[in-house]
C-alpha cells in the first residue's frame, strides 16, 4: 500500500538496549511508530522500553527457542531493524570454531531466521521495512576479523537479494553499514588495538574515517529511519555506508 501512515506501524529493534539499538528505538518512537525492543539484558531494555513507551522482550536471537518466542510475543511487525550482533578480534589461525559459530549465530542466521519469519506477513499486508544494521566491514576487508567480515558480507548478500524477491511486493530491504561507532564495541576495539601497540586506540580508530572522528549511534539511528517512510519506497537492496567516507 502506499501513503502508510506509520503511526500504526510496529517496529522491531533487536539488540535494543543499548548503543544504536537504543538510538534506533528512540528516534522510531519519536517518528510515531509502536517500538518492541528485545536483546538479552532485561533492565537494560526495560529503561529503553519506558523511554519510548514501548514493549521490551528479552531474547536470545542465536537460540532458535528463544526466537520463536519472541516472534510468538511480537505478533505483526511493519518494521524490522537487525541491529543485534557480536564482533571478536583474532588472527585467522586462532578464529576458533566457536568464535565462528558464535558470531554467523547472531550476525546472519538471527536476521535470516527473522525475515523468514515476518517479511512474509509484509508483503501479504503490501508493506514493509526490513534495515538490517551490517558495518561497513561487509563492504571491505579489516584484518584480524574474519569471522565479522564474513558475517556482515553474508549479511549484505541477504539483504540484496530478499530486496530482489519482495520488490514488487511494497517491501523493501537494505542495510546501513556503519563505520566504527561510539559504543562500547568500539570502546573494547579502542582497548585490542592499545593492549596489542601501546598506542591511543581511539585515535586510532578515528584515523581510519577522513572526518577523524568515530560516528555516533543517532547519525546511524537517522540512517535507519531515513529509509522506513514512503518516500523512500524507491530505495531497496542498498547499503548506506555511514563512516565518514572510509568507504568513498
Amino acid at each position: 500500500m502506499s501513503g502508510r501512515d506509520l503511526r500504526d506501524a510496529v517496529a522491531l529493534v533487536t539488540g535494543g538496549g543499548k548503543g544504536i539499538g537504543a538510538a534506533v528505538a528512540r528516534r522510531l518512537a519519536a517518528e510515531g511508530l509502536a517500538v518492541i525492543v528485545c536483546g538479552r539484558d532485561g533492565a537494560r531494555l526495560d529503561a529503553v522500553a519506558a523511554e519510548v513507551r514501548g514493549r521490551a522482550m528479552v531474547a536470545d536471537l542465536s537460540d532458535p527457542s528463544s526466537r520463536d518466542a519472541l516472534l510468538a510475543a511480537a505478533g505483526d511487525v511493519d518494521v524490522l531493524v537487525n541491529n543485534a550482533g557480536i564482533a571478536e578480534s583474532a588472527s585467522l589461525a586462532r578464529t576458533t570454531d566457536d568464535i565462528w559459530e558464535r558470531t554467523f549465530a547472531l550476525n546472519v542466521t538471527a536476521p535470516f531466521a527473522l525475515c523468514r519469519a515476518l517479511v512474509p506477513g509484509m508483503a501479504k499486508r503490501g508493506w514493509g521495512r526490513v534495515v538490517n544494521v551490517a558495518s561497513n566491514a561487509g563492504l571491505r576487508g579489516y584484518a584480524y576479523t574474519s569471522a565479522y567480515g564474513a558475517s556482515k558480507h553474508a549479511l549484505v548478500g541477504l539483504t540484496r537479494s530478499l530486496a530482489v524477491e519482495f520488490a514488487r511486493q511494497g517491501v523493501t530491504v537494505n542495510a546501513v553499514c556503519p563505520g566504527f561507532v561510539d559504543t562500547a564495541m568500539s570502546d573494547r576495539a579502542v582497548d585490542n588495538i592499545a593492549r596489542a601497540t601501546g598506542k591511543d586506540g581511539r585515535a586510532a580508530l578515528e584515523a581510519l574515517s577522513p572526518q577523524r572522528r568515530l560516528m555516533t549511534p543517532d547519525e546511524v539511528a537517522w540512517a535507519v529511519w531515513s529509509l522506513v517512510p514512503d518516500g523512500a519506497r524507491g530505495i531497496t537492496g542498498q547499503c548506506l555506508a555511514v563512516d565518514g567516507g572510509q568507504t568513498a
